[in-house]
Formats: structure tokens, sequence, C-alpha cells
């Protein structure tokens, strides 16, 4: 067999059976070799963009990390931005990169490039194999760096020779030695500040803290002592919706969140960092902890958060029975106009349960929450990075991942235009997936961002670089021509019954809110 074989071979050996792909020349052996292997899936991207979001949404999904398979260093540079939003989501990948042959890379051909140095913004694993003998081992220590604890995402670049040079066979991913469970003396520290100032405690979660089960046991936390729980503005996969745990998110606006955590002397990290703001504004802190708040870390990335709250749980004696039941907000069905209340109520409605819910809708999705909480139980995934066109390749992953469960894919029409071509793939592979672009025809967050950094009041010139009009987006178009069934909603009772027909279907729709 030659090196590209036996790199496919070991990366299905070693439990990573499905490949998010664009491409080219330089892989065309590990193309080929896909089809003398059995048990590797395949999935074509037509964008780098939508290859690499998708393995952070099947990751996110599945818990193990799948492949990519791009092409030299400019397809890897296509598919930076989503792989930067899978690095702050924790996400494990293994990219294959192809490279020209060893002995053609001297003579600066026009896709010469330094892939190293390019992975290395994004990867904390990168390797170059330096022959066709080297290839397995070095695919299986890539996947094992994925796998580790905390995940990570690992880039192994192939030589095109040392794909189609002859090669010795698979090898073995070794076991990973550094898991770590959680650290006893940090619960212990928690449990001190929580029996001793409670009402001044915010308990900060993230990550595994956000499952069904790690969440139950943070609200007996907080029934027994009476502290606060809160999550980060943003998190990779959180368990909501009815018989779940409704906690609040830490607010994006500066100025809604500096009241709410005005009066905290101590925050309990579990997984989660302290709270900054997402970019510097003038004359408003980056940090939005109040002066003085101790931080005390209970866990890590990687450290088990669901064991460490229930070591807390039964060091606070605290018990099912000390859960305080939860008023949510009351769902009815939506009339009249769209605006964000009703489409919120819209959606909350119409979750299925057991659906899985991708969130880049940013400025008409920030209401969303308090209804949501009251749909049937659902995951919640958004985006960790803040790198634009995350939302429908993700979706597109966790689709892959979960093929009997409903995903619905919420993006603003800004935003959506990043990673149209998801749409493609999501009809290609018969995904399940209810894509809704909220079409307000502008970059509604950076009109926000605008005044919100003080630039004062925009010109025609600096409207014409918020605005997306002239022309103006056709996205039922746009989804037909990629196969995807499309319609429009200007109202929001075209857009309940737009979701009722769309929910129960097979395969990929999308639906065109117009704000």
């Amino acid at each position: 067999m030659n090196g590209a074989e036996s790199l496919v071979r070991t990366l299905v050996a070693g439990g990573v059976d499905v490949c998010f792909a664009n491409p080219g020349t330089s892989e065309m052996h590990f193309v080929a070799a896909l089809d003398r292997v059995e048990g590797m899936r395949c999935v074509l991207g037509l964008f780098e963009g939508v290859v690499t979001g998708a393995a952070d949404g099947y990751f996110r999904m599945k818990g193990t990390p799948a492949s990519t398979l791009l092409h030299l260093g400019p397809g890897l540079a296509n598919g930076l931005a989503n792989l930067h939003n899978a690095k702050k989501a924790h996400s494990g990948i293994v990219n294959i990169v192809g490279q020209h042959a060893v002995y053609h890379i001297d003579y600066n051909a026009p896709l010469t490039s330094d892939i190293e140095g390019l992975a290395r913004t994004m990867s904390a694993w990168v390797r170059t194999s330096p022959d066709a003998r080297s290839v397995a081992a070095d695919g299986a220590a890539a996947i094992a760096a994925a796998k580790s604890s905390p995940p990570q995402i690992a880039t192994l670049i192939l030589p095109a020779d040392t794909a189609w040079n002859e090669a010795d066979g698979i090898a073995r991913v070794p076991a990973d030695s550094q898991r770590v469970s959680y650290s006893p003396k940090a619960v212990e520290e928690a449990a001190r500040v929580l029996r001793g100032d409670p009402a001044h405690t915010l308990v900060l979660m993230t990550g595994s803290a956000l499952t069904e089960q790690a969440l139950k046991l943070a609200q007996q936390i907080a029934g027994k002592t009476g502290c606060k729980v809160m999550g980060q503005t943003y998190h990779p996969r959180m368990a909501r919706g009815q018989g779940r745990f409704s906690i609040d998110r830490i607010p994006y606006v500066i100025e809604q969140a500096l009241p709410i955590l005005k009066d905290f002397k101590h925050i309990v990290l579990v997984e989660a960092n302290d709270p900054v703001a997402f970019f510097a504004y003038p004359n408003k802190p980056s940090m939005l902890k109040p002066e003085g708040c101790e931080v005390h870390r209970m866990t890590s990335w990687g450290e088990n958060s669901t064991a460490a709250l229930a070591a807390l749980a039964g060091a606070l004696g605290a018990r099912p029975a000390d859960i305080k039941p939860q008023k949510l907000m009351e769902l009815s069905k939506p009339t009249g106009a769209l605006t964000h209340a009703s489409i919120a109520q819209a959606i909350a409605m119409a979750i299925p349960e057991n659906a899985i819910v991708v969130d880049e809708s940013i400025t008409t999705g920030r209401g969303f929450f308090p209804p949501t909480a009251a749909a049937a139980p659902h995951d919640w995934l958004q985006n960790m990075g803040g790198s634009i066109g995350f939302s429908t390749p993700v979706a597109t992953g966790a689709a892959v991942a979960c093929p009997d469960r409903k995903v619905i894919c919420m993006v603003g029409d800004g935003s959506a235009m990043y990673t149209i071509q998801s749409l493609w793939t999501q009809a290609r592979e018969g995904l399940n997936v209810v894509t809704i672009v909220f079409a307000n025809r502008i970059y509604q967050i950076l009109r926000g961002e605008f005044d919100g950094v003080g630039a004062g009041e925009p010109g025609k010139r600096a409207q014409d670089m918020l605005k997306i009009d002239r022309p103006t987006l056709d996205f039922v178009a746009l989804a037909r021509g990629m196969g995807v069934p499309a319609r429009s909603a200007d109202n929001v009772d075209d857009f309940v019954k737009a979701l009722s027909e769309a929910i129960p279907e097979k395969g990929p729709r999308l639906i065109e809110v117009l704000m």
C-alpha cells in the first residue's frame, strides 16, 4: 500500500471515520485510497471554511474528531477562520493538508507556501511526514492529539511523494496519558467560598458543565446555598429546554453585564474564564467583574466538571430535594408582525424534542434565550471564536454526527453569505437541517458596534459598508439553486406556518425571514 492508503487505514482504525474534504492535485492519492479502504465517509464541501466548520460541529455533537482534507497552504488558509472558532470551542480535529512533493518544493511553484507556519496559528499539533513509512505513525499521533484532554486541533502535512510511495501499514493510536479528572483541593476551595458567602458568589460555567447532568448538580448547589449560577456569553454546547436547569448568560453588551456582576465578591470558574468584554471600547472596562472580586478556578477545560460538581454538591450537602422550581416564560402562538419577541416565541414553539440549535443570529437572537428555555429539550450551539460564517458549516457537521436529530440553524443574512456553500453539502448529503436566515439587509451587529466604539454618526460611505443592498440578496433563490427547498416569510403567521412544514420534513430546508 502507499502512504495515502496507510493514512486512511490508520484514521479508520483510530476511530476517525468521517472526512470533510475539499481536495486538490496533491491530495488525489488520498482520494484514490478512499476507494480501497472501507469505513471512511467522505463529505465534500465547496469551500474550505465549510469543511473546517463542519468538523467543528461534528466534534461538538459526537465527542470524537473528524478529519478534514485541504489543498496546500491556500486551502488551509481558507479554512482558518472556522478553525479559529473550533480552537476556542476546544474541538478536536485532524487536518490532513496536502503538500508538494518534497523534491518539488525548492522550485517555488505558484502554490508553494509555509504550510506549517499557517497551521500553527490554529493547531496545537503540527507535523510534516518526511517519508511514506512515517505517514501511518504520524497519523496515529495526530489522532492522539485530537483526542487528548483537552482536545486539540492537529494538522498533518502530507507531501505528495510520501502519499504515493510505498508504506508499511497502519499504526495504532497511543493511549492518552494526560487525562485529569478534577482537583479535590479546588473543589474544597469552592465549597469553602460557598459556605462562607454564597449570596455574593457566582458560579460561572461552560463546556462539559453544561450537560443536563452537570446542570442538575449546579441547580442543587444553587438551591442549597443561594449562590448564583450563570454561563459565559457563548458556549460550545448547552443542554436547554423543559426539565433542564435554565441559567442566564453574561450579556454581550457591557452596559448590561456590569450591573449584573457588580455585587459579586467571589467567582467560581467551572471551565469558564474571567468575564471579559468581547471588544475594547472607549471609556469602558475590559474586565467585567467588579474590582476586588476574587476568582477561584474549580475546573479547567479537559477536566471532569460533572464529577467535580458532584463532589461539590456532596461537600455542601446539596441534594435533589434542594432544587428550587423555576418559572419559565409562557409560550403562546404569536401572530401579526415580525418582531424579535414574536420570532423568539415562534422558534421556541417549533423546536422539536432532542433538536440541535446552532445560533449565529447575533443581534436578532439576543432575546431568544428566555422563551426557548421553555421549549422541548434540545442542545444549543454557539460561536465561541467570533469569526463569522460559523453556523451553517457547524450545522452541517452536527447533522452528519447526529442524523436522527433535527438541526435548526439560525443566522443573519450577512453571516450566511460567508459560507453559503454549506447548503449544497446539506442537499447532497440529505441532511436534516432547517436554516433560518434573518434578512434585515444590514450588518446590524456592526451598526451597533459603530456606535459602541464612539465613531460618531455614519455618513453615506460608512453606511454603504454596513448595508447589504444594491442588489438585495435573494436567499430563496440561492437555496433553490443549491438544491434546498426554500420559502420566505414577512409576517409571523407565515413564519409559524413555514416552521411547522419544514421541521417534520426530511432533508434540508431554508426559511428567509424578511425583517
